[in-house]
């Protein structure tokens, strides 16, 4: 598995299908037909991930529309993304050194 920082690029994978559901998110994975649900902040962030996107763009956007303390929103975001990551959900790309 990619290591996964605020400097990786990440975004949903294809095998997936996902919508909303009273404003949390429902994801189905095609590659082992699970559902995975989202509360309403992480449909928010599950609706950003649908391209490529720096992490660190994701906080940001976090940040500027929740009142969240900055660290904890930064340690929240990285445990999500790496959970989605590791269900398969998300695609993760690191930049090149």
């Amino acid at each position: 598995m990619s290591e996964l920082s605020l400097c990786s690029t990440v975004s949903a994978v294809k095998d997936q299908v996902s919508c909303d559901l009273a404003g949390e998110a429902v994801i189905l994975s095609l590659k082992n037909g699970v559902y995975y649900t989202l509360n309403p902040m992480g449909a928010r962030i599950w609706s950003l991930v649908q391209a490529p996107v720096p992490a660190s763009t994701v906080r940001d956007t976090i940040l500027a529309e929740y009142d969240v303390d900055a660290g904890r929103c930064e340690s929240e975001l990285l445990s999500l993304l790496k959970d989605l990551h590791r269900e398969g959900l998300i695609e993760v790309e690191n930049p090149k050194v």
